[in-house]
């Protein structure tokens, strides 16, 4: 079972931290620099403001010169910097050169305590400025100053630094990606040994983990040790009690069809074909329980090519009347992952079964799969076939289609459990040859390249 990578799904969350990280930086940082900028333009029309409230105190008739600041942006018209005085009545009675042609927007919100007050507004061009004014009293009069300073160059600059805000700051997500992407590979690497390791395992290169890993992994590799050895000591200890029962019921049941033997009643008759009886299954089921232990063990595996070579020239003098085919790959050999002695015993009985019903062509095929983690063996013949339900009778325990052929019954059956206990699969087909196709699919060691 896998579900996606843990590397991916690492830089993943980090890219997307990233990501967000980086975009709250560069709002923080434009909002700042913004805030700055506006701060700056303040204090730069405070200080006009009491330049022109200076000069306002010093002068008798309280008109002021055009030039009373010397800013050149206050000179030029439609440049947002605009200063303006009014008297009591609240006329005009002076104003810079910019605002020639132009009147200044209205401020409605009451003065503070300092006789001040300051707002956002859009001049007669459209031009996003900020209003300063004040109101001072002079001996018999009021008068009332605005100074203005222009927001769009503000906003402008902004726009303008947080574009290379952006730039750098995505420039150093870029590279923080990068070294998280390696972070993540490096970090991962004890999991890709010790995931290696595994796989050597069960492809009988390594009978252990080995090595040196990070106190994270470490104990997932003494379990996988400690694993191994136990299931190491369960198979041994379970070939150990199939030889014990194997040795304890051979004596009692051979004493039986002795003692049998001796006598002509029809008691001894009965007693002899049940001990009979009893020696076949018993002696099946010992020889199944036996396959069942060597399957469990892991780290096994068997050239399977060489295998059915020599299985099938033993095969070809058991059955000298059958003409045996064996077709292989031409891309080398083959390995099964399991016994030699289980892959003899499942193709040997469907090969010595095919020689039984044949008329005189036995066909074995041995092929890879496209992922390279499964074999294929496909034994066919030329004899008479058989019926779609007679293909499903025949895979069951003791199921004979003809009582007078030599055997058990019980041969296809134990492929059909060492099938099972593999992980492959069995099925039976019509052969073109005429006959049976028998197919086996069975887990395979993939070649490292």
């Amino acid at each position: 079972m896998q579900k996606g990578s843990i590397a991916l799904k690492l830089f993943g969350f980090s890219l997307a931290w990233l990501i967000i990280a980086l975009a709250f930086t560069a709002i923080l940082l434009s909002n700042l620099y913004s805030r700055s900028l506006d701060n700056s333009l303040s204090e730069n029309l405070e200080f006009h403001l009491e330049t022109l409230v200076g000069a306002s105190l010093s002068l008798e008739n309280d008109r002021l010169s055009s030039n009373a600041i010397s800013d050149p942006r206050f000179s030029r018209p439609a440049s947002g910097f605009y200063w303006q005085v009014r008297d009591k009545n609240n006329e005009i009675i002076n104003f810079s050169p910019s605002l020639v042609g132009s009147v200044l927007p209205i401020i409605s919100i009451p003065f503070d305590n300092n006789n001040r007050r300051s707002v956002k507004k859009l001049d007669a061009f459209g031009t996003n400025i900020r209003m300063v004014e004040r109101s001072i009293s002079l001996d018999n009069s009021k008068l009332t100053i605005i100074v203005t300073g222009n927001l769009d160059e503000i906003f402008t600059q902004v726009n303008r630094f947080r574009s290379q805000t952006l730039i750098v700051l995505g420039a150093v997500g870029i590279m923080l990606a990068i070294m998280s992407a390696i972070v993540a590979r490096f970090a991962l690497k004890p999991i890709e040994r010790i995931s290696k390791a595994i796989e050597a395992i069960r492809e009988g290169e390594l009978s252990r983990i080995e090595g040196e890993y990070p106190k994270e992994i470490a104990p997932l590799a003494d379990e996988v040790n400690e694993l191994l050895r136990s299931n190491e000591q369960i198979v041994t200890r379970a070939k150990n009690q199939v030889g014990n029962l194997a040795h304890g019921l051979k004596t009692p049941l051979a004493v039986l069809r002795n003692e049998a033997n001796l006598s002509k009643t029809n008691l001894a008759k009965i007693v002899k074909d049940e001990g009979d009886k009893m020696t076949n299954i018993v002696s099946s089921y010992l020889d199944r329980a036996q396959l069942s232990a060597r399957s469990a063990i892991i780290g096994k595996k068997t050239n399977a090519s060489k295998t059915l070579e020599r299985l099938i020239r033993v095969m070809a003098k058991l059955h000298p009347n059958c003409d045996l085919e064996f077709i292989k790959p031409d891309s080398g050999d083959i390995f099964f992952r399991g016994e030699e002695s289980d892959l003899e015993e499942m193709v040997g009985n469907l090969v010595d079964n095919g020689c039984k019903w044949a008329k005189s062509n036995i066909k074995i095929t041995l092929s890879q799969g496209q992922n390279k983690d499964r074999l294929r063996i496909i034994v066919e013949d030329d004899g008479g076939g058989l019926t779609q339900r007679q293909m499903q009778l025949v895979l069951r325990r003791g199921v004979r289609l003809d009582e007078k052929a030599v055997g058990s019954g019980l041969g296809l059956d134990i492929v059909k459990e060492l099938v099972d206990i593999y992980g492959g699969t069995l099925n039976l087909e019509q052969s073109v040859l005429g006959g049976v196709m028998v197919k086996l699919d069975l887990p395979a060691i993939k070649k490292r390249i």
